[in-house]
């Protein structure tokens, strides 16, 4: 099935670098000097126009030539700048300085072990790296064995005590570049220009299948991308006018704890935010005790959220005593959010608190569809619980079967998905370019659903999907109906395909699942059976679980909060095998 936006496409915007459109905008002359950064550690704050000269020292230390003291970075991919930090306004500073001399950043996840990290530096071929004191343990060994000179390596502060200290000891750092500049007066090098193509920066994804991949966004996909934001704004201002924030500064306050290195948190607090005024208060990660002080601390009105902590946050002992009155829109992304889930959050925060959920990818620069806010285009767009939505401004998408051809109305089928915010390809991959890339559509390698209104509705990871007697099971499906259950036994749960079918090949589902206090109360052995019971009154025979129902403490989850399934899959099968060589 074919179906193309229902909103008017985004503006033509000029062929320039995406710093142009962020931060030298007409309108913010008349900004005033808000408070753009607060560190909740510290409470130390930035101002708009102290973030903007940090921006434009730093990128003079990063481009300006040698012989004025800087480090002569070239742009469009001969020169890659490695980043691997926690949050702070620091690492956005530095995103922006790469941005504004079009030296390309890659994104290092901050929980990369030296495997992971290996193959992110090999892939991306860094030319120099920023990061955490904490993280140069790591990141110094590896460096060295893939030839990278400890003179490229930089920190993003310089601790006098703690982790890292001694690795950091006379290393260049980002304070240092700055005060450098500062010291000599070094004149701001010029924004460099930019074309649709030119590369801005690097961020993993796992793609379908097979090891991460480093996804390619241009400038040309950050400004579409922004693009789709303002229509969108100015769509939502039609229907809907946010009441003023009750802050010091009168203006809304995001707690920012999503990772920088992910698609989500980078754009929501370092691209997003730039649209209007807006204070990111920086926790360097999500920690669910700090983050719930900070919400009535700061007078936080926005929250982006991913499953995971949603799932941390309602069920979190004493959390109806956390004051969540500022709050006035939150938003969940990255995986799938069970409407059961957004429910129970609802029920946390003021009645007029607007929740928003979408569909996004990093190979999408970052969002392709989004709820719309009711009444939306005279009145034809409304919000649904449950529903994903309908495509952002200027996409087009596809719904397309097995064999290649159109799925019908209301028929699951892969996502395809074209426009001018999809990705220019993968990094040094071509194999996976040929695959995801085709004929100017992304192929998402996610299962969607598209009813007679045109709102989309997810159905599965296509990669997960399974087929137990030549039929698809979708193990989302399974999840929903046991988190469903009535005495809401647990908290958490997750279904893949194991072993145990009629053929080699094929795979019967399996769950794992979190104790509510309800279900421990209850016993591990009653819930068992009671799940057993409800899932097969409710499911066709053929998606019974027939892998079994195990306890676990925790479903293993990725930082952006998608479940890992390979992992529970993985340690059931090398139990099988035990079991079997014992039997031998």
């Amino acid at each position: 099935m074919y179906l193309k936006s229902p909103y008017p496409d985004p503006p033509p915007l000029p062929e320039v670098n995406v710093h142009h459109i962020l931060f030298q905008r007409p309108d913010q002359e008349q900004w005033p000097d808000y408070t753009v950064h607060i560190d909740p550690v510290t409470d130390e704050r930035v101002s708009f126009r102290e973030h903007l000269a940090r921006i434009e020292q730093l990128s003079t230390a990063l481009g300006a030539p040698v012989a004025e003291g800087g480090l002569g970075l070239s742009g469009e991919g001969s020169d890659v700048v490695g980043i691997m930090s926690e949050n702070s306004s620091d690492y956005i500073t530095l995103v922006h300085a790469c941005l504004r001399i079009t030296t390309p950043f890659a994104l290092i996840s901050s929980y990369s072990t030296p495997f992971e990290l290996k193959h992110a530096l090999s892939l991306t071929k860094v030319t120099r790296i920023f990061a955490d004191a904490k993280f140069l343990k790591t990141v110094l060994p590896v460096a060295k064995d893939l030839g990278l000179a400890d003179d490229k390596i930089y920190v993003m502060k310089d601790p006098v005590k703690g982790k890292g200290a001694k690795e950091a000891r006379g290393r260049k750092s980002f304070w240092g570049f700055i005060n450098l500049v500062r010291k000599r007066k070094t004149p701001i090098v010029d924004v460099r220009p930019a074309k649709k193509d030119t590369l801005a920066y690097l961020v993993f994804s796992s793609g379908t299948s097979g090891l991460p991949k480093a996804v390619m966004i241009s400038h040309g996909n950050l400004i579409f991308s922004i693009g789709q934001s303002i229509v969108m704004g100015q769509l939502i201002a039609d229907v809907y006018t946010p009441p003023t924030p009750k802050t010091p500064e009168g203006i809304p306050v995001t707690l920012a704890f999503l990772p920088l290195h992910h698609t989500y948190g980078l754009h929501g607090y370092c691209f997003r935010s730039c649209l209007s005024p807006n204070t990111l208060v920086l926790p360097s990660k999500w920690d669910i005790h700090a983050c719930l002080k900070a919400i009535p601390k700061y007078k936080v009105t926005t929250l982006t959220l991913i499953p995971s902590v949603v799932h941390q946050i309602v069920n979190h002992p004493g959390i109806e005593n956390v004051d969540f009155s500022s709050v006035l829109t939150m938003g969940s992304g990255a995986a799938y959010l069970p409407p059961e889930l957004a429910t129970r959050l609802e029920k946390l925060v003021p009645g007029e608190t607007k929740f928003n959920e979408g569909y996004g990818m990093s190979e999408a620069t970052i969002a392709a569809i989004t709820q719309p806010f009711d009444g939306m285009l005279g009145g034809k767009l409304r919000r649904i619980n449950g529903c994903t939505g309908v495509l952002l401004p200027g996409m087009e998408a596809r719904t397309v079967r097995e064999d290649g051809t159109e799925a019908g109305l209301n028929e699951p089928g892969e996502l395809w998905l074209r426009s001018g915010n999809i990705a220019i390809g993968y990094w040094n991959n071509e194999k996976a370019n040929r695959e995801t890339f085709v004929d100017g559509w992304l192929h998402t390698g996610d299962t969607f659903r598209i009813d007679e209104e045109g709102y989309f509705w997810f159905a599965d990871r296509a990669k997960d999907t399974l087929k137990v007697s030549g039929a698809q099971v979708s193990p989302v499906e399974i999840e929903n109906c046991l988190l469903a259950h009535p005495d809401k036994l647990i908290t958490d749960a997750t279904v893949a395909g194991v072993s145990g079918g009629r053929t080699s090949d094929e795979k019967v589902p399996r769950a794992w699942v979190v104790l509510s206090p309800a279900g421990k109360k209850l016993g591990k052995e009653a819930v068992i059976k009671a799940l057993q019971s409800w899932h097969q009154e409710n499911l066709s025979k053929y998606k019974h679980l027939r892998g079994g129902i195990e306890i676990v403490s925790e479903i293993p989850k990725s930082p952006t909060g998608k479940t890992l399934r390979r992992v529970l899959q993985e340690k059931y099968e090398a139990q099988l095998k035990k079991k079997g060589k014992a039997k031998l």
